[in-house]
């Protein structure tokens, strides 16, 4: 009973392969759901054919774990599409360059001592009551 247990646990921990192509989704499907005209689905669809091309264009720029995240957000619902996928990819990819942009040189001018054995700035943590803000003062 139990010998079967490293293979389930294996199983389980194996990484999900990314494809090295765009997902394919029927954007008929979509565009028929959206609902609307005739020409409304004719936008739909080229909207759609649009962020496909720019996805086969853009794919590998893309982080596996992003396109792993993004794929499955965008199949909720049962419904997918390549402008909500393009989307996400790109918010995925702006947030991890915003985040990589805040991590640069930090300045540590709010921790420099501002008087002998004082230093305020950021994590200042006050050993007694009369240094702390609204200590003291009663």
């Amino acid at each position: 009973m139990l010998l079967h247990l490293p293979i389930a646990i294996a199983a389980t921990l194996s990484p999900i392969v990314v494809s090295a192509a765009v997902p394919q989704f029927d954007i008929a499907r979509e565009c028929r759901f959206e609902g609307g005209s005739i020409v409304e689905f004719g936008r739909c669809s080229e909207d759609e054919r649009a962020a496909f091309l720019e996805l086969q264009n853009a794919w590998m720029q893309f982080a596996g774990a992003d396109k792993k995240n993004c794929v499955a957000s965008t199949r909720i619902g049962g419904f997918a599409s390549y402008v909500e996928l393009l989307v996400c990819l790109k918010m995925a990819r702006d947030a991890e360059n915003e985040y990589r942009g805040s991590r640069g040189p930090q300045t540590t001018e709010a921790m420099r001592p501002h008087a002998p054995g004082v230093t305020v700035g950021v994590g200042h943590d006050p050993t007694t009551p009369e240094q702390a803000p609204g200590k003291g003062t009663r």
